[in-house]
């Protein structure tokens, strides 16, 4: 079969190679699944550079999560087994945590429902509990993690507020249903969030971008505000300032979901049939800007990595149509 494989940490773009290799053998209790469609995330990206918190032994496959096909034919979602990641033509992964991929969505569709909604719904409802009524603000709002955040506080009945980089995005994240858009470039995040909130501020931050964007979240946050951390995508981890935190009255909450896949497995399938039931009724549904052949991955997986991407791109190993 054919695969990427990254011999050497470093950028995407200069250590992916596609190659042929053997198809990955199951162990016990896995399953053998050939991709329909792996969904491109910024970990992508992370694990190639070595800086994930989960580090592959050399050579690895990149790809954390895949719409594929079970050898008895279902359609089904899952994150592979690392070393032998989703940018490849098959994979194998535990068969307990299989999900079934959702009708209402094709296979590109599908494979991006998986790790970046279940973040944003336990980061939303379990560690934010956030409120029909409250003032949602959400970084990089078009960006794959933002912009399932988004719908997810429009479908849970949230004002959101969506902060972007330039026009381009500023335009996806308003068709997502923002209620209002912030251009970080040319807007003051800070001034737009408090004049939108009549000085209040926002209720819940969800932060998937860390440096500037968290110190803006708590100049603006509300009392009995939530910051939820969901990642450091600009490359800056943030040391907060816990006397501010005290002060103002809000709290600081991360959010790691694979330790929920690990530590309460029932609790994901759970939040995967409310994904699904959300899915059907059209509420939800995720913003796939690209859909490449097996060939573009390394190139998606830079334009991740750089941050110029809007939405989702996914990988089609068997060809662009579907």
């Amino acid at each position: 079969m054919q695969a990427w494989r990254v011999h050497r940490n470093g950028e995407p773009s200069e250590v992916m190679r596609l190659e042929e290799t053997d198809r990955p053998t199951p162990g016990d209790g896995q399953v053998l699944i050939e991709v329909l469609a792996a969904n491109v995330n910024f970990p992508d990206a992370l694990l190639c550079r070595g800086q994930y918190q989960v580090r592959p032994p050399l050579p690895f496959t990149p790809g954390v999560e895949i719409c594929g096909r079970t050898p008895d034919g279902r359609r089904v979602l899952a994150t592979p087994a690392l070393p032998d990641g989703g940018l490849a033509e098959y994979v194998v992964a535990d068969e307990a945590a299989l999900l079934p991929a959702p009708e209402a969505l094709d296979d590109a569709e599908a494979a991006a429902l998986h790790i970046g909604y279940q973040t944003g719904w336990f980061g939303l409802h379990r560690r934010a509990h956030l409120r029909a009524g409250e003032t949602l603000l959400v970084h990089a709002a078009a960006g794959g993690v933002g912009s399932a955040a988004v719908q997810l506080g429009k479908a849970a009945g949230a004002t959101v507020i969506g902060v972007v980089g330039g026009p381009e995005k500023a335009e996806a994240a308003s068709e997502l249903g923002c209620d209002l858009v912030v251009d970080r470039r040319s807007e003051n995040i800070v001034a737009a969030v408090k004049e939108a909130t009549g000085g209040r501020g926002a209720d819940v931050v969800y932060d998937p971008v860390g440096g500037d964007a968290y110190a803006a979240s708590v100049k603006c946050i509300a009392f009995e505000g939530r910051v939820i951390v969901v990642g450091f995508a600009s490359g800056v981890i943030p040391s907060p300032a816990l006397n501010h935190a005290l002060v103002k009255n809000y709290s600081i909450a991360g959010l790691h979901w694979g330790l929920y896949n690990a530590q309460d497995p029932a609790a994901v399938r759970a939040c995967h049939d409310e994904l699904t039931r959300l899915s059907a009724q059209g509420v939800i549904k995720p913003l796939i800007s690209e859909r490449v052949p097996l060939a573009g991955a390394a190139a998606a997986v830079q334009r991740v990595a750089d941050g110029t991407s809007t939405g989702r791109i996914v990988v089609l190993p068997a060809g662009a149509a579907r």
